[in-house]
């Protein structure tokens, strides 16, 4: 059981307390009896009715965090035309014993960044030169430390004494509690599909961390930034930039957020069908080299393959990637789409074809493979050898082949000696099929060829018919065209 005389003591010293005049600088209580327009009404008890700014009572997004019936503890700023309350000590209203009791009471104070120094910055708070490490200005740290000078910032005293002559304060621990308050209302928004807003805390060779909110982080992947190829994140993002961003997955085991940039802008692809077509020819720009062909940008977003085997043999191996370097222009062919696929396949035109394109006349693999028909003698180089015989590289998608008894080499002699790849030849197309795949040469028809030209001249010179002699050159290189190997 109390003593009276101790509750009589208690109520007195309530009393005294309540009785004590207000003065600027002191910390009171009260509830919130009205909002209006632009202030809060707030009662302090018998010390009357105070008004706070409805800005000091908002979140970072603006919203009200108090609502009538609510309490809080203030800060009596002035008691000129009535009481007025700041939840934050203003940086000219402010004195050194004020700026102590906010660092006992953990009071936030509002203070001016005037200048980078060694090791952070030297901030403004009332008369007083506080200092803030580099560390404790924000959640993240920028590139560019100077962006935070001449800005007004609110922040938390966590070292003061020797009359202010030690000084620290920490902006990072304020919003690192604000983040705590808003991080599970921020994960209740991150679901698939939602699109957010969000700021790049960090650039990675890999990609980006983006913070959504309330401290909650998700990665933008180096794949997802664009549907062009990024090699640099850096040339994408910044950190400290604000961007939107779309969630693509969360994972609820580990929390961890993927977000995409890209899934934001029209997909190049979705109009590929329409705008590319097979013999088109488009300026490109070669991006990465792989083993089996050259990579070809054709607009952003929209990569071509430039297949090893549309490249003239060398005689070397890779010796095609010697022709093409990372970053070279020049004009390509679209010899194939699929664009539900995204594959386009293109081949490099030399500068005097392209030239000629460009001219209108006919050239590139179009013209090429028009050129092959039976009969035709025409130009190629050696591409590689097989058992059936010796591939001959016509053009970018047209490759024939002369079987080894086209070759006008006997079965003792060694076909890749006689005809090393690279080297250039003579060909007659024997045979073709309707869609230019399967081409049948031959070079010892070439021979027959130049002999039945002879025997038509020497006969034009001679005035007469062919003689039987003469003639058999001429079935010699008809029985060449028409002969079919199996």
């Amino acid at each position: 059981m109390s003593d009276p005389q101790d509750e009589d003591f208690a109520a007195l010293f309530e009393a005294s307390v309540k009785a004590r005049p207000l003065a600027v600088g002191r910390a009171v209580e009260g509830t919130i009896v009205a909002i209006g327009p632009e202030v809060a009404f707030v009662d302090v008890g018998a010390k009357g009715e105070a008004t706070i700014a409805l800005d000091e009572l908002r979140n970072d997004d603006g919203a009200l965090e108090f609502g009538v019936g609510d309490r809080l503890e203030a800060t009596l700023t002035s008691t000129t035309g009535g009481l007025t309350l700041s939840r934050k000590l203003q940086r000219g209203a402010a004195t050194a014993r004020q700026i102590e009791d906010a660092f006992r009471s953990g009071l936030p104070v509002e203070g001016k960044v005037e200048r980078q120094i060694k090791g952070g910055y030297e901030v403004s708070v009332a008369k007083l030169r506080a200092f803030c490490p580099f560390s404790q200005i924000d959640v993240v740290r920028h590139a560019d430390p100077a962006v935070h000078e001449g800005r007004v910032y609110t922040f938390r005293v966590v070292e003061f004494g020797e009359g202010g002559r030690k000084f620290v304060v920490s902006r990072r621990a304020l919003l690192e509690q604000e983040q705590q308050a808003r991080a599970a209302e921020v994960r209740r928004t991150i679901v698939p599909g939602a699109v957010l807003p969000g700021r790049v805390v960090s650039v990675r060779d890999f990609g980006a961390f983006v913070d959504l909110g309330g401290g909650v982080q998700g990665l933008l992947h180096v794949s997802e930034m664009s549907w062009a190829r990024v090699s640099n994140p850096a040339e994408v993002v910044a950190t400290g930039q604000e961007i939107t961003v779309q969630v693509l997955r969360v994972d609820e085991a580990t929390q961890q957020i993927a977000l995409g940039l890209k899934q934001l802008l029209a997909d190049p692809w979705s109009a590929a069908a329409a705008k590319y077509a097979v013999g088109q020819v488009l300026p490109g720009r070669v991006t990465r080299i792989a083993e089996f062909g050259a990579f070809v940008e054709l607009e952003p977003g929209v990569e071509a393959l430039a297949h090893a085997s549309t490249f003239p043999p060398t005689g070397r191996t890779g010796g095609w990637s010697k022709a093409v370097a990372v970053g070279q222009t020049g004009a390509f062919e679209i010899l194939t789409i699929d664009a539900d696929k995204k594959r386009i396949g293109v081949a490099m035109l030399e500068e005097g074809t392209a030239r000629a394109r460009a001219a209108g006349e006919p050239a590139g693999a179009a013209a090429a493979k028009s050129a092959i028909v039976p009969g035709a003698r025409l130009r190629g180089k050696v591409d590689r050898h097989e058992r059936s015989g010796v591939f001959v590289f016509l053009g970018p998608g047209a490759t024939g082949l002369v079987p080894a008894s086209e070759t006008g080499v006997g079965p003792e002699q060694d076909l890749r000696k006689a005809f090393p790849v690279g080297r250039e030849v003579e060909v007659v197309v024997l045979e073709t099929d309707p869609a230019g795949r399967r081409i049948r040469l031959s070079i010892k028809a070439v021979a027959a060829a130049e002999e039945a030209a002879e025997v038509r001249e020497y006969t034009k010179r001679a005035g007469g018919e062919e003689t039987p002699n003469l003639g058999s050159l001429a079935d010699k290189l008809r029985g060449a065209l028409g002969r079919r190997d199996g």
